[in-house]
């Protein structure tokens, strides 16, 4: 499980167009004052490493920064802070390097590609973009080299944007950059699903695009369709959380502080706009209510690749409702459909064709109905 501290809550300096964290906002609960005791203490009570998150971390105050930098170093030997990379200074690269501090941005793409990440001004949006670009550029070069989010949309994966995209990746992985996680677009507003998100059959061109380029480069690397492969193989270790059986009420791949020191779930289940206190139990009714629930119905019922995907994210559901699959299931189908057969012709058995499948789901199945609510932590 992940520790997430988010002095500030969703606050941010940009404002995404597509952010997840947006519903958050419209309903009001967009900044809180922090509490440096509390959030100390309840990091103290978690006992791990955290990541100081937002909206953008980065708006805090130095000083603040540095405390808790100080205190991730002293417990842990080192925090990590993800950031949309603007606000980058001289004090936060010096900080950085001093706490040993892992650094991840989200960025979409150079120049152009990057518009959807709007600056609260629009005229500002490309200046912006080219901060964060330069400041990547210079975590390579003064501390250590990012680790990136890139959401895919006609902004930046469309057809005709996917040349520019795989150049700009080449010079990453010159950069040195070793890691960048491709993220689909995330609609929770239809008027902006409506402008910028791809067709299913857009999404899984792009995502295997940047799969087949991975072989040509020297470091970086995509770890999307690795974990897709490793999961039609039965290993669902060291896979991210959108593929582990999430309950949104309990999240375990994420904990959350806020900045008065109260727990919190994964940000992206928040899509009423309430920021729930995280249960104390994980529970996996989701899990097997879609296994029950036919496909027409917006469950899983029947799907050969149930047991690979377990109806993805909560927070990508159809309607925005838990209870239902992820709207993104026709794109998991069709890269899970893909990478089997490309598996075959490497020779290996997917879990997905097993013939024993069908057990070993009902087993699965009768598990977590068993095991319906689990501690957290």
């Amino acid at each position: 499980m992940g520790v997430e501290l988010r002095p500030f809550g969703v606050a941010c300096n940009l404002s995404c167009r597509y952010c997840y964290q947006n519903p958050m906002r419209e309903a009001g609960n967009l900044r809180q004052q922090h509490d440096m005791t509390r959030m100390k203490a309840a990091l103290d009570k978690a006992g791990e490493p955290f990541t100081l998150f937002g909206g953008e971390p980065l708006l805090m105050r130095v000083a603040d920064l540095e405390e808790l930098f100080a205190y991730g170093h002293a417990r842990h030997g080192g925090s990590s802070v993800q950031t949309n990379g603007v606000l980058i200074t001289d004090a936060h690269i010096d900080l950085f390097r001093r706490y040993r501090v892992n650094v991840g941005v989200s960025i979409d793409g150079p120049g152009a590609l990057n518009d959807a990440r709007l600056d609260r001004k629009a005229s500002k949006t490309r200046a912006s973009t080219a901060a964060a670009e330069a400041n990547i550029a210079r975590l390579c070069r003064e501390h250590q080299p990012p680790g990136l989010i890139v959401t895919l949309h006609r902004g930046n994966a469309a057809a005709a944007h996917l040349p520019t995209m795989m150049a700009w990746m080449r010079s990453l992985d010159t950069l040195g950059i070793r890691s960048v996680r491709l993220h689909v677009l995330e609609v929770d507003d239809p008027a902006v699903g409506a402008e910028l998100a791809l067709s299913a059959r857009e999404n899984v061109a792009a995502i295997l695009a940047f799969a087949e380029l991975q072989g040509g480069l020297t470091q970086l690397r995509f770890d999307l369709v690795d974990e897709m492969k490793k999961l039609l193989l039965g290993n669902d270790r060291q896979t991210t959380c959108v593929w582990n059986a999430c309950d949104p009420y309990a999240t375990r791949a994420v904990r959350g502080i806020e900045g008065n020191g109260q727990s919190s779930n994964c940000g992206r289940t928040n899509k009423d706009g309430v920021d729930y206190v995280q249960a104390d139990r994980h529970g996996h009714e989701r899990t097997v209510a879609l296994w029950h629930t036919p496909q027409a119905e917006g469950g899983c019922g029947g799907c050969r690749f149930f047991l690979m995907c377990k109806g993805q994210c909560p927070g990508t559901a159809i309607d925005g409702d838990w209870r239902n699959r992820s709207e993104q299931c026709d794109i998991w189908m069709h890269l899970f459909a893909v990478l089997e057969n490309q598996l075959l012709r490497d020779g290996a058995t997917p879990l997905s064709i097993d013939p024993l499948r069908g057990e070993r789901e009902a087993a699965a199945v009768a598990r977590w109905a068993a095991t319906a609510s689990l501690e957290v932590g």
